[in-house]
């Protein structure tokens, strides 16, 4: 408590004084550094919406700076409004300029998504450089002088870049906590994952770039008639893309406040530079030493330097939730949270409640599910089982929608999911757990639970992720699989068991028709299998369907009412499990051939 108000104390100070500043000291100079201080650092907190939060790397947000100045511009020349006035609509432009590049590249990411950005940012330049007609092409626009008393100096571009600064700052702390937010880092950590559990990460990504735009492109309005004087070469540049990444990792990718210190850091270094060096060659020789200085943060201070710095000494001081190895789980509830499991898929009379039918998968010359089909019966544990190779996995890919099939259908009731998006599965009722977990690791706990959705809604992007009701459902399901102490603790600092129970959790966040089980007791000790054995018989007699792939034999036993053996790819078995323990078709596909007499010895291999 006491660093947090320590925390509160030093930003309060701090807007006090950057507020009382012009009205304390008249020096033209400091104030222009201020100026383009507030400037870097709103560009640099735009793109650590997309950047830092969301994981999409961006070299391209000047682009915004550019469009917004242009935007601005125009409508100021051609109505007369004034120029601070028309600056919001520049900031609408870039906004739906951003929501058209995450269009065009919604499935790139990483080095690619880097280019299409920088190929962006080209092309709104040459785009402006020879629309002549519209944007004077390289001669330039020239906007209107400010009208008020000199005496006030540049007041109004000081406290509006202020006000603005502080309002972007206040909508990225809002994005972090909220669902939205961390459905955009969960995109961050493991995008596919998210998109399994229910996350339109096609929507979610095209809002953030949104998001991340339309201050930088309300700035750009601002930033043009400062400087009352565009064109294209200055207003699109790169060396500016690299300034706002520089920023933002100088101070923190992926915190609230990391780049707006970065860009107050950074600014002395632009100012300093733009009067050294002159010249021909002197945006070369900028985009040389920006470049450089990029590469030796991002090779020895990956998270930013201020950041790495903070978790030096937090490390030091040894403070921060501890998740001690061996430490005891707490007792799991007798009963499930007061969350209701109810059925919310009509299956037909006496039918299926999933019905796979003539399900196939090749990998080029490889057939991992060859014409696999089986069923499972509402209110069942059903199992999975079959050797290694058997193609197990590939069929739960293609179940959960991760894979496409390459023939069969998969019905969930009365719908159909086959060639239907991944999050619509979980929208429909799947939800599944991995053999190697798939967590969000730089998310707590409590934040990996909130990430799952059952449908979509643009209204409830804005729902508190910490707090309120999603949040008191996923404390709930935490204090059932017994990691409710640990809501707090980072996930990717639990041990492997935990973050089992962790993934188990989320999973039961969707509320699932059918709960997908890949083999969730592979690498953890027999006392957590029995955990996890006790809160998958609560959940089926709570009312939840569950389909299990297991290598724990006794487990599969013990726990399921109809098995499905496969092998080669295909189902060679089904049947209750002490008719699948004897089945010879069973043995001989985890066995192999066997001479008679080996029966006995066969059946003890399956057990074990």
């Amino acid at each position: 408590m006491n660093t947090t108000r320590l925390k509160a104390a030093g930003i309060g100070a701090a807007a006090v004084a950057l507020a009382l500043f012009p009205v304390v000291s008249d020096n033209a100079y400091w104030q222009n550094m201020a100026i383009m201080a507030f400037l870097l650092a709103i560009m640099a907190s735009g793109w650590n919406i997309i950047s830092g939060y969301a994981g999409y790397i961006s070299l391209g947000q000047s682009a915004f700076l550019g469009l917004g100045a242009y935007t601005t511009a125009l409508i100021s020349i051609h109505t007369g409004v004034n120029p601070l006035v028309a600056a919001p609509v520049g900031g609408v432009v870039a906004a739906l300029s951003a929501m058209l590049l995450g269009l065009v590249g919604r499935r790139t990411r990483g080095a690619a998504f880097v280019i299409i950005s920088f190929a962006f940012l080209e092309f709104t330049a040459l785009l402006t450089a020879n629309w002549s007609s519209l944007t004077n092409g390289n001669h330039g626009l020239n906007l209107p002088l400010p009208t008020w008393d000199r005496a006030f100096m540049n007041w109004p571009f000081y406290y509006y870049l202020l006000i603005l600064l502080g309002l972007t700052v206040l909508g990225s702390w809002a994005i972090r906590r909220s669902r939205f937010g961390i459905g955009l880092m969960a995109i961050r950590d493991d995008e596919s994952k998210a998109d399994g559990i229910g996350v339109r990460t096609d929507r979610y990504k095209m809002f953030a770039f949104a998001a991340s735009a339309f201050p930088i492109g309300v700035a750009g309005g601002v930033y043009a008639y400062y400087i009352a004087f565009l064109e294209p070469a200055s207003m699109f540049d790169i060396v500016i893309a690299m300034q706002i990444v520089l920023a933002a990792h100088l101070g923190g990718v992926g915190t609230l406040w990391g780049p707006v210190l970065g860009a107050f850091l950074l600014e002395p270094l632009n100012q300093f530079t733009n009067q050294s060096l002159s010249g021909p060659d002197a945006g070369s020789w900028r985009l040389i030493i920006y470049g450089a200085l990029l590469a030796a943060i991002v090779l020895f201070f990956p998270r930013g330097v201020l950041t790495e710095g903070v978790d030096w000494l937090a490390r030091l001081r040894r403070t921060g939730p501890k998740a001690l190895a061996g430490a005891r789980l707490a007792t799991a509830p007798a009963a499930l949270p007061p969350t209701a499991l109810t059925p919310r898929t009509e299956a037909p009379d006496d039918g299926p409640l999933l019905k796979v039918e003539g399900l196939s998968k090749s990998f080029g010359g490889v057939t991992a599910v060859d014409d696999c089909s089986f069923t499972v019966r509402r209110g069942s544990i059903t199992g999975l089982i079959g050797p290694n190779g058997s193609g197990k996995t590939t069929v739960f890919n293609l179940l959960d929608g991760s894979l496409a099939a390459d023939s069969g259908t998969i019905h969930l009731g009365g719908t159909r999911l086959d060639g239907t998006p991944r999050w619509l599965h979980a929208h429909h009722g799947l939800a599944r757990t991995f053999q190697a977990t798939r967590i969000f690791p730089h998310l707590t706990a409590l934040e990996n639970l909130a990430v799952p959705s059952r449908t979509f809604s643009t209204s409830r992007l804005a729902d508190s992720a910490i707090s309120g009701r999603t949040a008191a459902r996923a404390r709930e399901w935490l204090d059932f699989v017994g990691m409710g102490e640990y809501a707090d603790h980072q996930a990717g600092d639990l041990s492997f068991g935990q973050q089992k129970l962790i993934e188990l959790a989320q999973a039961l966040m969707l509320e699932p028709e059918v709960l997908l089980l890949d083999e969730p007791a592979a690498g953890i000790n027999p006392t957590l299998i029995e955990r996890l054995a006790d809160i998958i018989r609560k959940l089926n007699a709570a009312g939840t369907t569950v389909l299990i792939v297991e290598h724990n034999m006794p487990l599969v036993l013990s726990l399921c009412d109809h098995i499905h053996v496969l092998a080669q790819g295909h189902v060679i078995a089904s049947g209750p499990p002490r008719q699948i323990e004897q089945d010879p078709a069973v043995l001989e596909a985890y066995l192999g051939d066997h001479t008679p007499g080996a029966g006995s010895h066969a059946a003890t291999g399956v057990d074990a």
